[in-house]
């Protein structure tokens, strides 16, 4: 704590002794300017303290500040990699789907083109099945004629 100084009050009548003599002024105020100067050297010595401890916190904040952002940028720099990935990716499928959805198209294309064709060979295979009938139908008709004339033939 600061120094204080002690003054001592001489007690009237009392212990019998002598009494003290009266100070002079000229050490009181050597005494006082003494007190001022130890004071206001102390009073520098809490501001320097108080300057260092500013310094101190500020450098700390400054540290943590950082140190917040570098770990924030990390994560920024991650969920940008992350959606240039996705981004490729998604290009990727679009590219593939495009191809499939044109090979599908072929594939249509070439299930309707076969079964039209099953179509005409179920035409044709009716047509001939009506011509197998006609020609039958020639054919009992012909015998049925050839029969008949060899049953009026005179034997």
């Amino acid at each position: 704590g600061p120094a204080e100084a002690k003054v001592r009050v001489p007690a009237s009548g009392a212990g019998g002794g002598p009494a003290c003599p009266a100070p002079s002024p000229l050490p009181v105020a050597t005494m006082l300017s003494r007190l001022l100067k130890e004071h206001q050297a102390k009073q520098n010595e809490r501001k320097e303290l108080q300057e260092k401890r500013r310094r101190e916190a500020i450098a700390a904040a400054t540290c943590l500040t950082e140190a917040l952002v570098d770990h924030l940028n990390v994560g920024v720099a991650q969920a940008y990699m992350n959606q240039r990935k996705l981004d490729h990716e998604v290009k990727t499928l679009q590219v593939q789907a495009a191809q499939f959805a044109k090979q599908t198209g072929q594939w249509i294309g070439m299930v309707e083109n076969f079964n039209q064709a099953l179509k005409e060979i179920g035409d044709v295979e009716n047509w001939a099945r009506s011509i197998e009938l006609d020609m039958r139908t020639i054919a009992t008709a012909l015998e049925y004629v050839y029969k008949g004339q060899l049953q009026s033939a005179p034997s």
